[in-house]
């Protein structure tokens, strides 16, 4: 029997069959590795990057420990952003149709509290959410982990770097003692080591290697002057010509002011970091999601948790001072078989990064100097898609297909017009081809959707 089967894991068939249901043929290596161990009940501290799978390294095991008919909390997951928790908990969610009346909890800030209680006041068996939010039902005694079995954390190393520490340690005081502990981090920095030491009993260490094949991603470094950031950025993006992009700035500051420099030359870029509200936040994530917008320009705690399926090029505006993190910004590129660009700028003084990353990869970067590359004054990215909102959402009882049989019934679009649909509480997003656009407004400005009349308007 092959060492990645999920069949080998002594859990029961109907988990097994579900797993090979969810396309889960063969364990990833963080899952080999971290199953068996989570799956005996012991604490595990595991280092890996977005995407290796690790939801599933520690949601099987967590699953397995539930008593269904004990209504309380039995296993909790912190997670450093709302994004991160939501696509957690959709992830558990599917892992658990094999095991009848199994509830989930959702507690994230951003959303309303109330409702939140009432789901709380139901009976819940795992709880998946954001340390703030977690810490204010605690405080409010609307929430109890008395009957904790698991705890895991996931993206520690970031709830850490976005202050969360003192939070966490709050949350985990009221925890018993004889929980197991799974701690999850893309970086292992001392101030993760000094935590699991805190926390965890004995704990089986795991890790995954973060190298980059050079056959997949290709790395490139352009040294400039202080000066001439900008100017080079412009220079790769006319060079390399990507359709999909995350630029990596150090501060909110910068963001802003490399999004608004790409936007004044005609590159469709948007800023995202931690002073935009959740509505702000939703509505630039939905718009380079769905192929409406070409550019995300981040911060690394802002594009963590961001689930982010093909992605042409990552721009380092400033390399990271860790080279563990320069690995985990360039893996966002070059996934699910395609290749992917990761191009760096640096100034002199920051040569010393350079060498840190060649010596953590161990193999020399290549470095050029951006008047090398070919420039197009001419050079426009503009997509192809624009974003619709719509006043209605999931408490309108609002579906993809009603908004998607509006626009190619009665308002004439043709399918290929039309691209992602987003489901929100209170809104729905919908991405058209640019040369529908006015087709679909005006049959949204006297038609309806699911029998109701709703206020559309172009998200700009």
């Amino acid at each position: 029997m092959a060492s990645d089967s999920f069949s080998q894991l002594k859990i029961s068939d109907a988990q097994i069959k579900n797993l090979e249901s969810l396309g889960y043929t063969k364990m990833t290596p963080i899952q080999a590795q971290s199953i068996p161990h989570v799956l005996k009940g012991k604490d595990l501290i595991a280092k890996a990057k977005t995407g290796s799978g690790k939801t599933a390294a520690f949601g099987v095991g967590l699953l397995n420990q539930i008593n269904p008919r004990f209504f309380g909390v039995q296993a909790l997951v912190l997670c450093p952003t709302r994004e991160l928790a939501d696509q957690v908990g959709k992830e558990i969610r599917r892992l658990a149709r094999s095991v009848p009346n199994i509830k989930l909890v959702l507690l994230c800030g951003g959303k309303p509290f109330g409702p939140q209680v009432g789901s709380l006041e139901h009976g819940a068996h795992i709880v998946v959410g954001t340390p703030g939010r977690i810490q204010d039902h605690l405080r409010k005694n609307t929430l109890t982990l008395d009957g904790l079995k698991t705890l895991v954390l996931d993206e520690a190393d970031r709830m850490l770097d976005m202050g969360f520490s003192e939070v966490m340690d709050d949350i985990i005081s009221q925890t018993p003692k004889s929980r197991q502990t799974l701690l999850f981090s893309a970086t292992y920095p001392d101030s993760i080591d000094k935590m699991s030491h805190s926390i965890q009993k004995n704990p089986i260490s795991v890790t995954v290697e973060s190298e980059h094949k050079t056959d997949v991603i290709e790395q490139m470094f352009y040294e400039v002057k202080k000066h001439e950031r900008n100017n080079s950025l412009l220079a790769i993006f006319e060079h390399y010509q990507p359709e999909t992009t995350v630029v990596f700035c150090h501060t909110k500051k910068q963001c802003d002011e490399v999004a608004s420099f790409l936007q004044e030359h005609r590159i469709a870029a948007l800023a995202i970091h931690g002073d935009l509200d959740q509505r702000e936040r939703d509505q630039v994530l939905v718009r380079f999601s769905n192929n409406s917008c070409s550019v995300l320009v981040a911060t690394d705690v802002a594009a963590r948790g961001l689930d982010i399926k093909s992605l042409q090029a990552v721009i380092n505006y400033e390399l990271p001072r860790d080279p563990e993190i320069y690995v985990h910004r360039i893996g966002r590129t070059g996934r699910a078989g395609e290749k992917g660009q990761a191009l760096s700028i640096f100034t002199a003084s920051e040569q010393n990064r350079v060498n840190a990353i060649e010596t953590y990869q161990k193999k020399p970067c290549r470095c050029d100097v951006y008047e090398s590359l070919d420039r197009d004054p001419g050079f426009s990215l503009q997509p192809a898609m624009v974003t619709i909102q719509l006043d209605s959402g999931r408490k309108n009882k609002v579906r993809p297909g009603d908004i998607l049989g509006a626009l190619t019934g009665d308002a004439g679009l043709a399918g290929s017009d039309i691209g992602k649909i987003d489901i929100f509480d209170m809104s729905s997003y919908v991405a058209v081809e640019r040369t529908a656009l006015r087709q679909a407004m005006n049959y949204l400005a006297q038609g309806k959707v699911k029998g109701r009349t709703i206020r559309a308007r172009q998200i700009r």
